[in-house]
């Protein structure tokens, strides 16, 4: 008889990330991703300590996803610093990425710790941003101005739920984009 396959790491965090996505931290329940992967609870503890230690590799995975590999793959792929910037965004924001990120900064505003991760991911997003934009832009100041400008619309534009006179959002974007970075 061979012996039972364990549900991977990996399938765990993907449903871990999904379930963070839709519902904030309560939503990752051990015993709802058992259900929707099709094991037992018990599968959960080959592959964690402890739901704490789960959260903690949720929040590595959004961590290497989201910045790590959006940004090796930005330079991979090459480019101008605009066209860098513009490419990071949008991966960053990536369907994919985003109702993860929105879910982390619900939830750094309730727990110091992840408050402390998001900063740091944010500090590497800005990071990025300001060696991008000086390439470009001489004026220190003028840097920092316009990778907050650069980063709080690629942010704040999925809180925004206003309509833009018969244009689209995606069209709205581009232009705030093209001002910002010239």
């Amino acid at each position: 008889m061979p012996a039972p396959t364990l549900t991977t790491r990996d399938a765990w965090i993907d449903a871990g990330l999904s379930a963070l996505a839709e519902g904030g931290p309560d939503a990752v329940r051990v015993d709802v991703l058992a259900r929707q992967l099709g094991v037992s609870r018990g599968g959960f503890y080959h592959q964690f300590d402890s739901r704490p230690a789960f959260l903690d590799a949720l929040l590595d995975t959004w961590e290497r996803r989201s910045t790590d590999e959006v940004l090796e793959r930005v330079e991979r792929e090459g480019g101008d610093a605009r066209t860098k910037v513009g490419k990071a965004g949008m991966l960053t924001f990536s369907d994919a990425l985003l109702p993860i990120d929105l879910a982390v900064r619900d939830w750094s505003r309730r727990d110091a710790a992840v408050a402390d991760r998001l900063r740091r991911v944010d500090n590497s997003r800005m990071g990025y941003l300001r060696a991008q934009i000086a390439t470009f832009c001489d004026d220190p100041d003028d840097v920092e101005a316009l990778s907050l400008l650069a980063f709080s619309l690629a942010i704040g534009n999925h809180f925004v739920a206003a309509n833009h006179g018969g244009r689209s959002r995606a069209q709205v974007l581009r232009r705030a984009t093209a001002l910002l970075l010239g």
